[in-house]
C-alpha cells in the first residue's frame, strides 16, 4: 500500500451486464431507486432519472417473490426505453428471492448477516467450533444454488456487509468490531472460490466512518493473505442529507478511494437518488484527477512509516499541549494561520535545521501547508517525519480549497488516524463538519439517516425535517431516522435515540438498542420521539 502517491488497488474484472467493473475499468457511481418495485411504471421512470443523471448501475429492493418477478418488466422497460444500465435486486433474508432476481438482473445483492441466519436480536449465543462449522455447511448449501442461477444466467453477485445487520452468530463469536465484520464476508467469499464463482463484488458499510474506514482497510489485507482480488463498491450507510450527509459521505469513502482502494461507490443521501449521482462523481474525478496527477510525487522509499502508525488499528499521535491545541485535546478548526507560535512546513521543508528548532520550542505548532496538488500524500509524509524524529510538536492542516466534497476527502483521513490536532480552512462550519464526520470532534446534532428504498415505510424527507428542526441544538446527540428494520436497529446502535418504520403507517421508539415504543401511528411519533428525548435528558 503506497500511503504517499494515488495507486490503485489491482482487482480482477466483473462482468455486469455492458458495464463491467474493476480491472482498469473507471470507478462506477451508482444509486437506488425509492419506488415500490411492484409499481414497474414508477420504478423505470427512476431508473432512467438515474441513468440521465450519470448513475452506472441502479439498485432496487426485492422484498419479496413477487418483486423479484416483477424485475423482468421493470428490466425490459428500461431497455424498451433504450437504456442499458444493469439493474441489481436489493435482497434481505430470504435467499428464494436472490435465486429469482438472479434471473432477471444483471447484479443480485445478498448481505451475510440475515441470508441464513435469522434475522438480529442481539442475542448471545454460544458456539462450540464443530457447531460453527456446522453453521458454515449451512451457509454453504444455501448459497450453492445462487451461484449456480447466477453461473447460467451471467449475473453478477454482490456480497454487501452492512455493519448494522451482523448476524448474533457473528457477533457472539467476535463482537462488534471490523474482525467480526470481515469474517462475515470472508466466510461467503471463501465459498465462492470453492465453487470457482469470481463474479462477486463485495462491500463492507457503515454510518460510523471510522469503523467502516478500519474494517474495508482490514478486508482488503484479509483478501490479500487469501489471493483474492475481488472489487470492491464504498458507502456510508445513513449518511444523511445536505451538506451533513455530502461530508460524511466523502469522508468516509474518500479515505478510502485517496488510498487507491474502491472500484464503485455509492453516497447514500436521505434525498432524490439521481442527486447522489453528481456528488459521487466530483468524489470519484477528485481523486483520479486532483491526486492521481500530483506534479511532484512523493518517493516512499524516503519517508519511512514510524513503528507506532498501525494504519489497521491508527490511535491518536502523542502531541504536546499548546494551550487548547494537542496532547489528546478535541481537535480545533482556524480560519487563519496564526502569527505567532508557528512554523508552516511540508515535507520538502523539512530539513535538520527545522528539526533542531523544533526540538527546542517544543511550544512551537507545525502548520503543515502541501505545495502541490498530492495534499494528502504531504500531511501524511510531514507527520511521519516528525513522527520517526521523536518530534511532538502539535499539527495542524491547512486547506484553502473550500469545496466541502474535495475538503473533506483530503482532511478526514488524517483524523480518522488520529495524525492532526486541528484544521486551518477559511470555513469554520466546513472544518467542524469534517471533523465530526470523522469522528473526532461533535459540535452539533448528529442524524443518522437511511437513503430511503422501496421498504421504506412513511415520508422519510419529511419526517427528517421536522426531527431535525426540532433537535437541532441538542449538540453531540446522534438520532438514528430509518425506513424500515432491515437496517434499523443494528446500524443506529451508535445512536442515542432511534425512530423506525415497524409497518405501514407504524413506528418503533427506540434508545440504543432497546425498542421503548412499538408500533406508533405515523401522526404521532415525531412528538412522542421528542417528548421521550426532552423527558430522558431531564433525567440524567
Amino acid at each position: 500500500m503506497n500511503l504517499f502517491n494515488y495507486r490503485r488497488r489491482f482487482s480482477h474484472i466483473v462482468r455486469i451486464g455492458d458495464t463491467p467493473l474493476g480491472g482498469f475499468h473507471p470507478i462506477r457511481v451508482q444509486s437506488m431507486t425509492t419506488t415500490n418495485t411492484m409499481d414497474t411504471e414508477a420504478s423505470v421512470s427512476q431508473v432512467l432519472r438515474i441513468a440521465e443523471a450519470g448513475g452506472e448501475y441502479v439498485r432496487l429492493t426485492t422484498q419479496g417473490i413477487r418483486e423479484a418477478e416483477n424485475m423482468r418488466l421493470i428490466n425490459a422497460g428500461v431497455r424498451a426505453a433504450g437504456c442499458n444500465v444493469p439493474l441489481v435486486a436489493d435482497v434481505h433474508f430470504n435467499p428464494n428471492v436472490a435465486e429469482v432476481a438472479a434471473r432477471y438482473c444483471e447484479k443480485v445483492r445478498i448481505n451475510p448477516g440475515n441470508y441464513v441466519d435469522t434475522a438480529r436480536q442481539f442475542r448471545q449465543i454460544e458456539y462450540t467450533d464443530a457447531e460453527y462449522s456446522q453453521e458454515l455447511q449451512k451457509i454453504e448449501d444455501r448459497l450453492k444454488p445462487l451461484l449456480e442461477i447466477c453461473k447460467e444466467n451471467n449475473t453478477a453477485l454482490r456480497i454487501g456487509v452492512n455493519h448494522g445487520s451482523l448476524s448474533d452468530r457473528i457477533m457472539s463469536r467476535y463482537g462488534d468490531t471490523p474482525e467480526g465484520i470481515v469474517e462475515s464476508c470472508m466466510e461467503f467469499l471463501r465459498i465462492c472460490v470453492k465453487h470457482d464463482f469470481r463474479n462477486v463484488v463485495i462491500s463492507i458499510k457503515a454510518s460510523n466512518t471510522v469503523v467502516m474506514v478500519q474494517s474495508v482497510r482490514l478486508l482488503v489485507t484479509r483478501m490479500t493473505q487469501e489471493n483474492m482480488t475481488f472489487p470492491l463498491h464504498l458507502g456510508v450507510t445513513e449518511a444523511g442529507e445536505g451538506e451533513d450527509g455530502r461530508i460524511k459521505s466523502a469522508v468516509g469513502i474518500g479515505a478510502l478511494l485517496m488510498d487507491g482502494i474502491g472500484d464503485t461507490i455509492r453516497v447514500s443521501l436521505s434525498e432524490e437518488p439521481e442527486a447522489e449521482i453528481p456528488v459521487a462523481r466530483d468524489l470519484v474525478d477528485y481523486v483520479t484527477t486532483v491526486r492521481k496527477e500530483a506534479d511532484l510525487p512523493i518517493d516512499p522509499n524516503q519517508v519511512e512509516i514510524p513503528a507506532q502508525y498501525n494504519w489497521l488499528k491508527p490511535e491518536r499521535r502523542i502531541s504536546t499541549r499548546v494551550g487548547e491545541i494537542g496532547d489528546g485535546q478535541v481537535p480545533v478548526v482556524l480560519t487563519t494561520i496564526p502569527v505567532e507560535g508557528t512554523v508552516v512546513l511540508n515535507p520538502f521543508t523539512l530539513n535538520a535545521e527545522t528539526a533542531a528548532f523544533l526540538k527546542n520550542h517544543p511550544e512551537v505548532v507545525v502548520v503543515s501547508r502541501p505545495r502541490t496538488a498530492n495534499r494528502l500524500g504531504e500531511h501524511r509524509a510531514l507527520v511521519f517525519a516528525l513522527m520517526n524524529l521523536r518530534l511532538n510538536n502539535p499539527v495542524l492542516l491547512y486547506h484553502e480549497d473550500t469545496e466541502m466534497i474535495h475538503a473533506a476527502a483530503e482532511l478526514g483521513v488524517m483524523f480518522i488516524d488520529g495524525l492532526a490536532d486541528g484544521i486551518v480552512i477559511p470555513d469554520e462550519e466546513l472544518g467542524l463538519g469534517i471533523l465530526q464526520a470523522a469522528r473526532a470532534r461533535f459540535s452539533k446534532t448528529e442524524y443518522i439517516s437511511c437513503p430511503g428504498c422501496g421498504r421504506t415505510l412513511y415520508d422519510l424527507q419529511g419526517t427528517i425535517a421536522r426531527i431535525r428542526q426540532a433537535t437541532k441544538h441538542l449538540v453531540g446527540v446522534k438520532i438514528g431516522i430509518m425506513g424500515c428494520i432491515v437496517n434499523g436497529p443494528g446500524e443506529m446502535a451508535d445512536a442515542d435515540y432511534g425512530y423506525v418504520g415497524a409497518a405501514r403507517g407504524k413506528i418503533s421508539l427506540y434508545k440504543g438498542k432497546q425498542c421503548i415504543e412499538k408500533n406508533i401511528p405515523e401522526d404521532e411519533a415525531v412528538e412522542r420521539l421528542l417528548a421521550f428525548i426532552e423527558n430522558d435528558r431531564k433525567s440524567k
